[in-house]
């Protein structure tokens, strides 16, 4: 990933380009703990940046009731919170660097590598679950490399899956596509919802207005 690769380096994150607004853009038609209720789950994928970055200025992770949290966490727990779903954190066996360049390096080599991180554990009872929020930064145009472990091991077929992703100015890119290809007897939504990594502080009422218009 270049430096405007990892749009939010969290973690797993999506961080570069900049300046861009949050939007909701249409693509095509330790261990994680699930709380259960409903046949919601949210999945996503996030690391924040815990390394002498300020949350404001950088905007690559926000901080919520002192605690820092990454930007797409912050997006799925606000999903979580609107349609009380039970909400699942992808993470994996390796850690990831906390600080930003650090992160952006590591991404771009895994990315250069295509690898496939080991996860540290899996969706549970995906039986009961009909539609899923997947969230992801956007690393160099796209997904993080934990996404394509999860996505390439696991059978979504007839599940609903609603994007949602943070950036740095590249939108979903073409990671539409990509879960398309990775998860063909899947329906992916296309009205999922992407935001800039400098909006996501602010970006809650974007959210709770996305969700409310979804036909869940």
């Amino acid at each position: 990933m270049s430096a405007c690769s990892s749009d939010e380096q969290e973690g797993s994150a999506s961080a570069p380009d900049e300046n861009i607004s949050t939007t909701t853009e249409s693509g095509n038609s330790n261990i994680n703990s699930i709380q259960t209720s409903g046949n919601v789950l949210v999945a996503y994928f996030s690391v924040p940046e815990t390394a002498g970055v300020d949350a404001v200025s950088r905007a690559s992770r926000v901080v919520e009731d002192g605690e820092v949290i990454g930007n797409t966490q912050f997006v799925a727990q606000t999903i979580q919170q609107e349609t009380n779903g039970d909400i699942f954190r992808i993470e994996t066996v390796q850690e990831y660097p906390g600080d930003h360049d650090e992160l952006v390096d590591f991404g771009e080599n895994e990315l250069a590598e295509e690898a496939r991180p080991e996860l540290s554990s899996q969706i549970e009872n995906l039986d009961k679950y009909d539609t899923i929020f997947l969230g992801y930064p956007i690393w160099a145009g796209d997904l993080p490399m934990p996404l394509y472990t999860l996505l390439e091991s696991t059978d979504f077929t007839d599940k609903t899956i609603i994007p949602f992703s943070t950036h740095g100015g590249s939108g979903f890119s073409n990671t539409i596509d990509i879960l398309e290809q990775l998860q063909p007897n899947a329906t992916i939504i296309k009205d999922g919802i992407t935001i800039s990594r400098d909006s996501v502080p602010d970006s809650r009422d974007e959210i709770v207005n996305w969700v409310s218009n979804l036909s869940l």
